[in-house]
């Protein structure tokens, strides 16, 4: 039996190469790509200015790749999870967060997560393994919302840096005009801090970037976040402030409040000295419970009052409306609890 071939997280350069044996006019990889990511088809026969021929030879050596969601999960505030089934029995998950003329789909890059941060769950179940270009550009194409999704941002499961060329590749489809053509403004990656992979992203992609930072101390975020020892805070801004970003790219900072730890007048003099002279803004986040973990979340109060302070020093700072979190969709709350049935089922 032939093995067929995944159109869909291709680039265009890949369609063409592999659609070149076929004798394709050479405007047909251009139509194909732009019926997958653009019209929408969910079938080669869908593609009506291909001729019948062609999508025969389509239909024999190759498939879409398509994989609907096998679950959906309603918030009571609208928004809603979907859990995807990857390979192996493995599953992923992606949240649409709709908010009046914004819908933002956050989206996961691996299977798992093996950097451990105290803080998320994801981490808590491991790294069972990356994900593909298709898998990932699966969680926003196959989606009923995808007409209307606005905003993109890699800040599901895992850490798009540890794999960082099955991003870069699906971002480049995302933006391109044969792609999904979305403003690298409406789409940003977040990461933990993993130098490698920034570098290749800020040299080569035109999206934006937010960076996980939680405590401007050493010691503190090394606790909250092991990968601060291979990659210190210090050395992140040290890249970020020696690269020039244009006016239109934005550094943004992912920080979580956490009651009694980086809350503190102290925190907010150290993130004014760090950031000195860069262009950037910090998300603060609410802290949502998990379990196996001494964390509390700062107060509303204490989070307002915290915003203020680094507005007070020039530092613009916004307070993250938390969105999903009865339905476990809330930052850092994203995890499988099909995965970790299998899992257990295993051992």
């Amino acid at each position: 039996m032939i093995q067929k071939q995944v159109l869909l997280g291709m680039t265009i350069g890949e369609i063409q190469e592999s659609t070149k044996a076929y004798g394709f006019k050479n405007y047909i990889p251009r139509e194909i790509a732009l019926w997958i990511y653009r019209r929408g088809a969910k079938s080669f026969d869908e593609m009506t200015n291909i001729s019948k021929k062609n999508r025969e030879i389509l239909n024999e050596n190759f498939e879409l790749g398509l994989s609907p969601p096998v679950k959906e999960t309603l918030s009571s505030d609208g928004s809603k999870k979907y859990l995807f089934s990857v390979p192996y029995e493995k599953y992923i998950e992606a949240a649409y967060i709709p908010e009046g003329k914004r819908h933002t789909l956050c989206i996961s890059s691996q299977i798992g997560c093996k950097l451990g941060c105290l803080f998320c769950m994801t981490g808590k179940q491991g790294f069972q393994g990356q994900l593909s270009s298709n898998e990932i550009l699966n969680q926003v194409i196959s989606l009923p919302e995808r007409e209307k999704i606005t905003n993109l941002v890699y800040m599901g499961m895992g850490e798009p840096f540890d794999n960082t060329d099955q991003v870069l590749k699906t971002l480049d489809i995302l933006t391109a005009d044969y792609g999904l053509a979305v403003s690298p403004r409406k789409i940003t990656v977040s990461t933990v801090g993993l130098i490698p992979g920034m570098k290749k992203f800020i040299g080569e992609s035109r999206c934006q970037l937010a960076v996980s930072l939680h405590s401007p101390f050493d010691n503190e975020r090394s606790m909250l976040m092991p990968a601060q020892k291979a990659y210190s805070i210090q050395n992140i801004i040290k890249l970020l402030k020696e690269h020039d970003f244009e006016k239109r790219r934005r550094i943004s900072f992912e920080y979580i409040l956490f009651k009694g730890l980086n809350d503190s007048d102290r925190h907010v003099k150290e993130l004014t000295r760090l950031l000195n002279g860069l262009r950037c803004r910090i998300n603060l986040i609410r802290f949502h419970m998990i379990p196996g973990t001494p964390l509390k979340g700062t107060s509303e109060k204490e989070v307002q009052d915290f915003r203020d302070k680094l507005d007070s020093k020039g530092i613009t700072a916004t307070v993250r409306k938390s969105r999903g979190e009865d339905i476990m969709a809330a930052c850092g709350l994203l995890s499988t609890s099909e995965l970790l049935k299998n899992k257990q089922s295993a051992e």
